[in-house]
């Protein structure tokens, strides 16, 4: 029984848990949103991007999105109870190139977490509106 308790004991910590929900670290930061006119030579404004979707990828999973969030009232967006790892933060944002037939493009940017209880401030992104 002894040895049964030992093993199961090592099988769990030496378990690494993958990027994703059920830590105790945490990833939070801002969106800005940026009002240019039509064809983007001048900029009108820059405020919070209140309202808006924020989508979290936990690691290099598959397709989708694994989570999202709202930024509140000043842009700032969380979340909450992830494991150390790599995550994909992104929004969407008019696209400025004109590359896209929906006129939509993604802004993105990569977050490593690498403590357990670490609190990661993501670089603040800006979306164009």
């Amino acid at each position: 029984m002894k040895y049964l308790l030992m093993l199961i004991t090592i099988v769990f910590l030496g378990c690494k848990k993958e990027a994703g929900e059920g830590g105790n670290a945490r990833i939070y930061g801002k969106i800005l949103e940026a009002d240019y006119n039509s064809d983007f030579t001048v900029l009108i404004s820059e405020l919070p991007a209140t309202d808006t979707y924020v989508y979290i990828k936990y690691g290099a999973k598959g397709e989708g999105f694994d989570d999202r969030v709202k930024t509140d009232y000043e842009g700032n967006f969380r979340f909450d109870f992830l494991y150390p790892g790599d995550y994909e933060l992104y929004v969407y944002s008019r696209d400025s190139s004109f590359q896209n037939l929906s006129g939509e493009t993604v802004v993105k940017q990569v977050v490593k977490i690498e403590g357990r209880k670490e609190s990661v401030q993501a670089p603040t992104m800006t979306l164009f509106k």
